[in-house]
């Protein structure tokens, strides 16, 4: 039986960078890369109607800013994943209403199963950003 390489690959979960954020540490400057995932479709729980939207997430870096202006609309393997965390306050900029949440969403190379697995022993930092809910959310200290 002959079986066609199309048919018998694994697809692979794609991420996109889509932006860049110039963050600070107490000693250096540096950039993060904000990745999304691909489109999913969500039932709205107030209307029942279907929205598109993607998850989104943050990833630290090396690169200089020309480096990471460069690099955006690049794609490569892994997916984003909701992570629980402790519980954290932040709020909306758009309305000032304060939410608590104890998840985030995560960047998953493609070998990784579980968010659990691949950022175990991640720390979250006081001042990191969040997306969740298509907003960028800054944590509370």
């Amino acid at each position: 039986m002959i079986t066609s390489p199309k048919l018998t690959q694994k697809l692979e979960k794609m991420v996109r960078i889509i932006n860049y954020k110039k963050r600070q540490s107490e000693d250096k400057e540096f950039f993060v890369l904000e990745v999304t995932g691909g489109i999913e479709m969500v039932k709205s729980k107030t209307t029942e109607l279907y929205y598109a939207t993607a998850k989104k997430a943050s990833i630290t870096s090396t690169f200089d800013e020309e480096t990471c202006k460069g690099l955006i609309g690049s794609e490569f393997p892994g997916s984003i994943a909701k992570q629980q965390c402790e519980a954290y306050e932040f709020t909306l900029k758009e309305t000032g209403e304060v939410l608590t949440l104890n998840h985030r969403y995560v960047y998953l190379p493609e070998e990784s199963n579980s968010p659990s697995q691949s950022a175990a022993n991640y720390e979250s930092p006081q001042s990191a950003s969040v997306f969740s809910k298509e907003e960028e959310l800054t944590l509370a200290d």
